[in-house]
């Protein structure tokens, strides 16, 4: 089979596309046929030497869809329609960047669709963050105001696309001027061009400060989404946009604002029930519902793709379609 192995941390010209062989599934496992797979930051922290407990060589990717292709306990029928992610994926075993994947069972969520693949796999992994991150992160409410730092990410576009369907109001920011009209007509209320400081603009749009937050950005604009947040609202720190995800000499009563929770966010496959993922699956087909922009690329432009990712080229999700 084809896969992507990256031998070591560096550029983009470590990731390298070879014929390897198709792995087997043990007790437990599941080899899947991969048909798509969703790019994502953890794989560009990876690829840069930033992730810890990763071994080489390997076959990044923490997410894929695809269909089963073997269950030596037969538990999954052949043919299945399945996506995986976390889990080790892509970190200490090898991932999705490949024709076929072998992953444990238990990580393994059926569904059923007529999408095109590179349509399917946009939604998995970025979903799962995005539901979590608003319900166990924040546990978001109808008629609550909500920031998303880091807004035309896949995972900001998704939040807003949740966020909105649970009837909240969406204030999100971009770096770009230009992707300002983006957001607006992705249905955000409030879409704002982000200096690194818009905590006192926040605060002017919604009196007292947002009831909630999503930050994807990371630490360095922590503090001034902590700013943006009403005593007793709820910052969810999720995403790390920028690479930098550690607080050096934290001393929380000087860090955090009087009343404002800070709480955090990083599921895994079973934190996205299949009826989730079905429900979503099916809004997106009928057109109901958009959780943003999809760009394909193939197996051999990897490479393209991770420049495109760490570089934010693109607004929404980046995905590499196998075959």
């Amino acid at each position: 089979m084809r896969a992507v192995v990256l031998d070591g941390p560096g550029g983009v010209d470590r990731l390298r596309l070879r014929s390897v062989p198709i792995p087997e599934p043990g007790a437990g496992q599941v080899r899947i046929r991969v048909e798509a797979f969703g790019l994502n930051r953890s794989e560009l922290h990876t690829r840069l030497g930033l992730a810890e407990g990763v071994t080489f060589p390997r076959v990044p990717g923490i997410e894929a869809v695809g269909t089963v292709d073997a269950d030596p306990e037969g538990v999954l029928e052949a043919g299945r329609q399945v996506a995986t992610m976390m889990g080790g994926m892509g970190r200490t075993y090898d991932g999705g960047y490949a024709e076929y994947t072998v992953v444990p069972r238990a990580q393994v969520i059926p569904f059923d669709s007529a999408l095109p693949w590179e349509n399917i796999g946009a939604v998995p992994e970025t979903l799962q963050t995005a539901y979590g991150s608003l319900t166990t992160g924040l546990d978001l409410r109808a008629g609550q105001a909500l920031l998303i730092r880091g807004g035309t990410s896949a995972l900001g576009l998704a939040a807003a696309t949740l966020a909105k369907d649970l009837g909240a109001t969406v204030l999100s920011t971009t770096r770009n001027h230009d992707r300002v009209t983006a957001l607006a007509a992705h249905g955000v209320d409030r879409p704002m061009v982000d200096d690194g400081a818009i905590a006192a603009r926040v605060r002017d749009l919604v009196p007292g400060g947002v009831d909630a937050a999503l930050e994807l950005v990371g630490t360095p604009t922590l503090p001034d989404t902590l700013a943006a947040t009403r005593i007793h609202g709820t910052v969810c720190f999720t995403g790390m946009l920028s690479n930098q995800w550690i607080i050096h000499d934290f001393y929380p009563i000087a860090y955090l604002p009087r009343g404002v929770r800070l709480a955090a966010y990083g599921g895994e496959a079973g934190d996205l029930p299949a009826e989730v993922l079905q429900r979503w699956l099916d809004r997106i087909a009928t057109g109901e519902i958009s959780l943003g922009p999809v760009h394909v690329y193939a197996l051999d432009d990897i490479r393209a793709a991770h420049q495109d990712m760490e570089r934010g080229r693109r607004p929404g999700k980046l995905v590499v379609v196998t075959r």
